[in-house]
């Protein structure tokens, strides 16, 4: 088979040119600084911490809180700002949440929506 000089030369382009995008988009992907998280990991930019990192432990901050009745309190997190929604038997138990929210590390502020219970049925 019997090649010109053109096709060689073309075939040769095109293989530098996905040689070289390759190596960019290499480039590109290792110029993350160390710790820095990638938004498609849903990290805190400030904490280098999933969002999912931080409800498991914020979660986990609330078994480890006395008095707290957590069985209705969702959490979220987003780039550190945890939100809170819900509600809980007591007032006092709001404030309880928000602090163990508060204290789990990356965490850099609360949001705190939850409401007191009402007792339903207990009409007169």
């Amino acid at each position: 088979m019997k090649t010109n000089r053109k096709s060689q030369t073309v075939h040769t382009l095109v293989f530098v040119a996905i040689a070289t995008c390759a190596g960019y988009a290499h480039a590109q992907t290792a110029a993350s600084a160390p710790g820095e998280a990638s938004a498609q990991e849903g990290a805190s930019a400030q904490s280098g911490r999933s969002d999912s990192a931080l409800v498991r432990d914020v979660r986990r901050a609330f078994t480890r809180t006395t008095g707290l009745n957590f069985a209705n309190i969702h959490v979220t997190a987003h780039e550190g700002v945890v939100s809170l929604t819900g509600s809980v038997p007591h007032h006092s138990q709001i404030a309880r949440a928000g602090d163990a929210a508060g204290s789990v590390r990356g965490v850099t502020s609360v949001s705190n929506h939850l409401t007191v219970r009402t007792a339903r049925g207990s009409g007169p």
